[in-house]
């Protein structure tokens, strides 16, 4: 079964609305050294990677650019969830190989920075210029790359650029339904070529060989009706534009109504 539908039937459904935010302390990756008392999880790299059933979920800091930053936080406050609900129901929706395959929003531009005031340690209240980024809760394992590319399938669905096509995984598949259609025509080929007449050798010589060539007995009286309507059905068999076509029946079945118009 195909469908399609948009990023509002689909890409939230079943998540009810996160009971608070995730407001950790801002840090983590930066151009500088992180001041001391500051400290950020790392995020996996390489290819997307399925967490296994029940992993410990993780704050991420996702770079990212300010503009995808701020679009992001506006969908999630809209919708009243979290960023990382928005991230998770995508991972959920998509296979892996469909958000790899996404393009990456990309890291932020070198003078897209954002100032912030640390809230712990030596240096708390001091600012601190780093790259923009979104604090993701999600199970550890998933590469940051991962996740940005999911939020951006996220912000593609909402903006109608991209959609989600379901099916049925029960269904069967357009291959195997070509597969079948070809299966069944080789058959109703041979069928047709079994049940057919052999083309005379020398051709259509007489009234008795019309006939048979028409599919009646030799000796049958058959009027010209039942003469043209048969010749119209084993026509539209042999010719030889049809998916059964044959170049020397169809050549008799003109010889024998030839020879029965004129005979």
């Amino acid at each position: 079964m195909n469908g399609s539908s948009n990023y509002e039937d689909i890409l939230l459904e079943g998540f009810a609305p996160s009971a608070a935010r995730d407001l950790q302390d801002l840090v983590g990756q930066s151009d500088a050294k992180a001041p001391t008392g500051a400290a950020a999880p790392e995020a996996t790299t390489g290819p997307a990677a399925k967490p296994a059933n029940g992993a410990k979920k993780i704050s991420y800091a996702i770079s990212c650019s300010s503009r995808f930053r701020d679009a992001i936080q506006t969908l999630a406050d809209r919708r009243d969830v979290n960023v990382g609900d928005i991230a998770r129901s995508v991972m959920l929706t998509l296979p892996v190989e469909a958000i790899d395959a996404a393009p990456d929003p990309g890291e932020p531009a070198e003078a897209d920075r954002e100032t912030i005031y640390l809230k712990s340690g030596p240096s708390a209240g001091k600012p601190w210029r780093r790259k923009p980024r979104l604090q993701v809760r999600l199970p550890a394992g998933y590469a940051a790359q991962t996740i940005r590319k999911a939020l951006g399938v996220a912000l593609a669905l909402e903006r109608g650029d991209s959609r989600i096509n379901l099916e049925n995984a029960l269904a069967p598949t357009w291959e195997s339904l070509v597969g079948e259609l070809h299966d069944k025509i080789s058959r109703l080929q041979a069928t047709v070529t079994a049940l057919s007449f052999d083309p005379l050798p020398n051709g259509v010589r007489s009234r008795a060989e019309a006939l048979h060539v028409l599919g009646f007995p030799g000796d049958g009286t058959p009027g010209a009706p039942a003469i043209k309507i048969r010749f119209r059905m084993l026509a539209a068999i042999h010719h030889p534009d049809s998916e059964f076509g044959d170049t020397a029946r169809m050549s008799q079945l003109n010889q024998a109504m030839a020879l029965l118009k004129h005979g």
